[in-house]
């Protein structure tokens, strides 16, 4: 590359997990700060444990799983990480200030030699520049192309939301800290009905199941949205058993929640044939519906137990982070 820009050839991302696991797991193997399997990175950063749905079952539910800024923090602080993040709406007057702030910080990040996070949408992984075409080069993870932006059209997207992230130096949390954790962050999830209020439309946790489960059997659900959300779920529930057969090893109290996410595991394949094909779309079998949804029931009850398990572990042991009331209260400083 000239003088001019700048490109991370050692990144490459693959679309496995969530858009936002594969981008900050191509991020952090190329810049040396993580070395062991996705599903492990999944598990650890809480990020396996999101299952969101809308009522229609559109295929943005498998993000919509909370403000953005909110729900990444914690999976920065929990691999130790320092961290940036920009997250506005493009309708706002402001959003040409953070874009041309986030131009500066981007460039700056990969001359470190990190990638930076970026919404597409989904996400992808910023990995390049060139100012004298003004342009980022970026991966999405379906392809092996580059894609490019404009620095003019960073953040402008069809969804309205602009949102990059990009990370610093590490320091080294206990292993078993930060498994801890990782279970605390699953139970919030599980726990919380609606992640993106004052909208109700969007299900999370416990209460997803219920939301995929009746959108199935109304029959007005968006057929593509129904699939990869399935698709994203079951792939999800794969990372989590191998995360907690692991886990058992460090937290043996966690082995009862490992057998619960075997017996999930079980189901997967019959859940796998209900998908098909139709004019190269993934869909749902319309006629394996009622066995879909009546195995979803099954999986709703079991992952409950799990949560249940890990509950209770969690309560054995000191949280700091949740009973430890600030200076200033319930409230955020000014």
């Amino acid at each position: 590359m000239p003088p001019s820009g700048y490109k991370l050839l050692d990144l490459t991302m693959k679309r496995q997990s969530k858009s936002f696991t594969d981008s900050l797991y191509a991020i952090l193997t190329a810049a040396g700060l993580y070395d062991g399997p996705l599903y492990r990175l999944s598990g650890l950063t809480g990020m396996a444990f999101k299952f969101t749905v809308h009522e229609r079952l559109l295929p943005m539910s498998v993000s919509a799983y909370g403000q953005w800024v909110a729900e990444h923090k914690p999976v920065a602080d929990n691999l130790g990480l320092l961290t940036v993040i920009d997250g506005t709406r493009t309708r706002l007057p402001t959003f040409r200030y953070y874009q041309q702030d986030a131009i500066g910080w981007i460039k700056d990040s990969l001359d470190r030699g990190q990638g930076v996070i970026y919404w597409i949408p989904e996400f992808g992984v910023i990995h390049g520049y060139d100012d004298e075409d003004r342009v980022f080069y970026y991966k999405d993870g379906w392809s092996d192309e580059n894609g490019i932006v404009l620095y003019d059209n960073l953040g402008l997207n069809f969804t309205g939301f602009f949102y990059a992230q990009s990370f610093g130096s590490k320091v080294d949390i206990p292993y078993e800290s930060m498994l801890l954790e990782s279970f605390r962050l699953a139970i919030h999830d599980w726990d919380t009905p609606h992640k993106t209020l004052p909208n109700t439309d969007v299900a999370s946790g416990k209460l997803a199941y219920t939301f995929f489960i009746r959108g199935l059997d109304s029959g007005d659900y968006d057929e593509g949205g129904a699939a990869y959300i399935l698709e994203s779920y079951l792939e999800s529930r794969k990372e989590i058993r191998l995360y907690l057969r692991e886990a058992k090893g460090i937290w043996p109290e966690s082995g009862e929640a490992f057998e619960l996410y075997d017996q999930l595991a079980a189901l997967i394949p019959d859940m796998e044939s209900c998908m098909t094909k139709i004019n190269g779309e993934r869909q749902i079998d319309k006629q394996k519906i009622a066995g879909l949804t009546g195995r979803l029931h099954k999986m709703q009850a079991i992952e409950d137990q799990a949560m249940g398990v890990l509950r209770g572990l969690s309560a054995r042991y000191p949280d700091p982070k949740r009973t430890t009331l600030p200076r200033w209260g319930i409230h955020t400083p000014k």
